[in-house]
């Protein structure tokens, strides 16, 4: 999949002109991609249009207006587009109160690399942490909620996604919680492993 250049990106007045209609697009998009793991942790798989659409909010929150300012934004985001044989994924962890914080984000360490895709076939794929965030969002004494993640696939497990069930799972001892990916996330999936 090819990465973001500043010519994927509207400038804010465009964006805004067709920005409901985009959202639409994408929060449909990012249902499909979004898994569910648990009480509180979710993961959406990225590509390149759930980047695009991160970008344009961010330039349009922030009123980005130079090329200069918006390249950041590509080189901080463009990362997590998926090249083939790669899923690339960003993991919430969803607490609403500082009592709640306080007490998992200690507990959570180490949850970037707890994630585990299970294949039809037995095998297993494991989340690595997206290393230009790893530094900033991974600490010793605690974590962060929000992670950005990859999973490195060789062509047989690719064929492995293809023909039967995938589950994800959280292998953390804090947080030992599995789900089962649904048929049309499976077929995103696809698609971005393929290129």
């Amino acid at each position: 999949m090819s990465k973001l250049t500043l010519d994927d990106i509207l400038d804010v007045r465009a964006y805004e002109r067709d920005r409901a209609g985009f959202r639409e697009r994408i929060i449909a998009l990012k249902e499909r991609r979004r898994v569910h793991l648990g009480t509180f942790v979710s993961m959406v798989f990225e590509n390149r249009d759930t980047i695009r659409s991160q970008i344009q909010e961010m330039a349009r929150v922030e009123r980005l207006a130079t090329d200069e300012e918006i390249q950041i934004e590509l080189d901080i985001y463009n990362p997590m587009i998926p090249e083939a044989g790669r899923l690339c994924a960003t993991l919430f962890i969803e607490l609403n109160s500082d009592s709640a914080m306080r007490e998992w984000f200690p507990r959570l360490v180490g949850i970037e690399r707890a994630i585990v895709l299970r294949l039809s076939d037995g095998s297993e794929v494991r989340s690595a942490p997206e290393a230009q965030h790893e530094s900033q969002l991974t600490r010793a004494d605690t974590t962060s909620a929000v992670h950005y993640l990859h999973f490195q696939f060789s062509p047989e497990q690719i064929r492995a996604l293809a023909t039967g069930s995938v589950s994800v799972r959280c292998d953390l001892p804090a947080y030992l919680e599995e789900a089962e990916l649904l048929p049309g996330t499976i077929a995103e999936l696809l698609v971005d492993l393929h290129g």
